[in-house]
């Protein structure tokens, strides 16, 4: 497998029904059911008993291939001495396949599922449901996992947290868990709001599945890891000059003039080799004023803005932040991406469109990503479904990469293949954050970067950079962390 292809299939999350051909594949190639189940089970109580003191355990076990796994767990861990007791929803007999082989070979104790967590639990294991469970956690199964969160037992939950959709994040009478253990590959709704909340930390253990059967599965959904993009960062080259390390040109506003400089440091930052700012002809001192390296261009006509448009020196394109959504933004957003060089769409540009959205993607010919957050997607795209589901349609439909942002932001590419952020502070969500964002991906892009690559790790440095700095983030702070969370990549 090449280094590229190990990065992908390492970063690659498992909708239910790819996790479950998976399976399928894996007993196909020779892996029996019952030993991919054996050590699931094993799995869990390794991770347990690694983190946690010798204690009495309280296993639920749910009707299907999540109970099978609970009942492994339980005979490790009564074999590591511990104290197990297991509840069945169901009954014994209901049970099939490995998961009843494994259930036969329990010795221990076995009671009816109750909401009353006996005396002296000090921990819980959820192997209720797993990731294909369709439906609402409702009646006995979540009365028991809500006893044992009110009296602050850890939860530890095999597969994912019974009630969690796998593929959304959406819960459906979830409970939290401390930790959740996974198989092969994490899912999207490990990653995704609030799942990634409801797991707790999360584990993926090795199950025996061969990591050959992704390329049969042709997973399109990763987490956002640097290894997807890494070799394709921008590195000056010794013969480099500043044309040939890109220009990107930022529209800028009057008379909010602070995003559009704050998404040009960005982009000089991220490295384009010059960075110029085109702003109306009354706003050029206020412009000029704040700027050293960053060059001011003025616009003192619609002549101004045509003769820039036709710069051949140009390498990519931001305007939005703090353009403004009067008439001359409606006109240049066409005119830059009629240029066919790579341009990012942000705030206002998405905004100017919100009565004709059909007519800004007519105009989309060259590369071109849209940032925006939910209120500006929704004013665009009437695309319906999860977070994953929705960014994937926008994405289609506009021909655009489409960065949805948010806590869980998703990169999504017109041909399917999307990213989940995780690395993220809430500190991001602070006024300006989303300008720097977008002069992030734009120095990329001038760098030449491949769009989705560039939109993924321009996210990436984004949340890195607003880790490195801590509590009290300013947006302006983030541009002049770049240098070093990019250092630190390379």
């Amino acid at each position: 497998m090449s280094e590229g292809g190990a990065a992908f299939a390492a970063a690659a999350l498992l909708d239910v029904a790819r996790m479950s051909a998976a399976d399928r594949a894996a007993v196909a190639a020779g892996t029996p059911a019952i030993t991919l189940m054996q050590n699931a089970g094993a799995a869990v109580a390794r991770e347990i008993a690694s983190r946690f003191a010798p204690c009495s355990v309280w296993v639920l076990c749910g009707p299907g291939n999540n109970g099978g796994d609970g009942f492994v767990a339980a005979r490790e861990l009564a074999l590591l001495g511990w104290p197990v007791r297991v509840a069945l929803l169901g009954s014994r007999e209901a049970l099939t396949g490995a998961a009843r082989a494994h259930a036969d070979r329990w010795q221990g104790g076995l009671g009816a599922l109750s909401a009353t967590v006996p005396d002296g639990t000090g921990l819980v294991v959820d192997a209720l449901f797993g990731a294909g469970f369709r439906g609402v956690l409702d009646g006995i199964a979540h009365d028991a996992l809500a006893a044992a969160a009110a009296r602050g037992l850890p939860i530890i939950a095999v597969d994912v947290p019974s009630g969690l959709d796998a593929d959304t994040g959406e819960s459906h009478g979830a409970v939290p868990a401390r930790l959740t253990v996974t198989f092969f590959r994490r899912k999207p709704g490990h990653l995704l709001l609030p799942g990634r909340l409801l797991c707790g930390e999360t584990v993926v253990a090795d199950i025996g599945i061969p990591d050959d059967l992704l390329e049969a599965l042709a997973p399109e959904t990763f987490v956002n890891d640097p290894a997807l993009w890494r070799a394709g960062l921008p590195r000056p080259a010794a013969g480099d000059h500043k044309y040939s390390r890109g220009h990107a040109l930022i529209v800028g506003g009057y008379p909010v003039t602070g995003a559009a400089r704050m998404a040009a440091r960005a982009a000089a930052r991220s490295g384009a080799g010059l960075t110029t700012i085109a702003v109306p002809a009354e706003a050029f001192a206020i412009y000029a004023a704040s700027q050293q390296s960053i060059m001011v261009h003025s616009l003192a006509s619609a002549a101004d803005f045509t003769a820039l448009v036709s710069d051949p020196r140009i390498s990519a394109w931001l305007i939005g932040p703090g353009a403004g959504t009067f008439a001359d933004t409606r006109e240049r957003v066409p005119a830059v991406l009629a240029t066919g060089n790579p341009v990012l769409l942000d705030a206002d540009a998405l905004t100017a469109f919100q009565d004709e959205p059909a007519a800004l993607f007519r105009s989309i010919r060259g590369p071109c990503v849209l940032t925006p957050h939910d209120g500006e997607f929704t004013r665009l795209f009437t695309c319906s479904g999860d977070r994953l589901a929705r960014a994937r349609a926008a994405a289609r439909q506009s021909g655009a990469v489409v960065v949805l942002k948010g806590a869980d932001t998703v990169v999504a590419a017109p041909d399917g293949r999307a990213v989940i952020n995780n690395n993220a502070p809430p500190t991001l969500a602070t006024a300006g954050s989303g300008d720097v964002l977008a002069g992030i991906v734009t120095g990329l892009l001038a760098q030449r970067m491949e769009a989705w690559f560039a939109a993924a790790a321009g996210v990436w440095l984004h949340g890195a950079a607003a880790a490195a700095f801590g509590p009290g983030l300013l947006a302006e702070d983030l541009p002049d962390l770049l240098p070093g969370v990019i250092a630190a990549l390379r």
